[in-house]
């Protein structure tokens, strides 16, 4: 009995010691589990900010094109300094065109006002024809008339 007694002590003690064994490895098991959620958690937020930084590296690339774009067009105009002297140069070229219309508009109207003139001198000129014309007539019948009276 004694031997029957020590079995089951031993047995016991290595059911206690199994049993002491089980408890740690599920100690160790819940740490594992707990370091994985953590794990599983910080990815969340890892992803979630690589998600935000593609979100910002995509817009960056869109404002890059467009700058891009932006800049080929401006490329193709000239700067402003030289925008500036050509519109100089047109500002001139305007002046100096207004200043030719100006004298060519006083040309035209004194031009018109000595066609007025010649025209008026004109007329005045056919009046004082048509006046000598019947004066010319009248003397002219007034002197047959006389010369009729004469005979007569």
């Amino acid at each position: 009995m004694l031997s029957t007694l020590s079995q089951c002590e031993f047995s016991m003690g290595k059911t206690l010691l199994v049993y002491d064994m089980n408890l740690r490895e599920m100690e160790n098991y819940e740490k594992i589990y707990k370091d994985i959620e953590n794990s599983i958690a910080a990815a969340h937020e890892k992803i979630a900010e690589c998600k935000k930084q593609i979100l910002q590296a995509k817009r960056i690339r869109k404002n890059r094109q467009e700058y891009d774009a932006l800049a080929k067009v401006i490329q193709h105009h000239p700067d402003r300094h030289e925008t500036l002297k050509q519109l100089e140069a047109l500002g001139k070229e305007l002046q100096h065109l207004s200043h030719i219309k100006e004298n060519v508009e006083d040309k035209l109207e004194l031009r018109r006002k000595q066609f007025h003139v010649l025209l008026s001198t004109i007329h005045e000129l056919q009046q004082t024809l048509e006046n000598d014309e019947k004066l010319s007539e009248a003397e002219e019948s007034q002197e047959t008339h006389m010369e009729e009276e004469t005979k007569q």
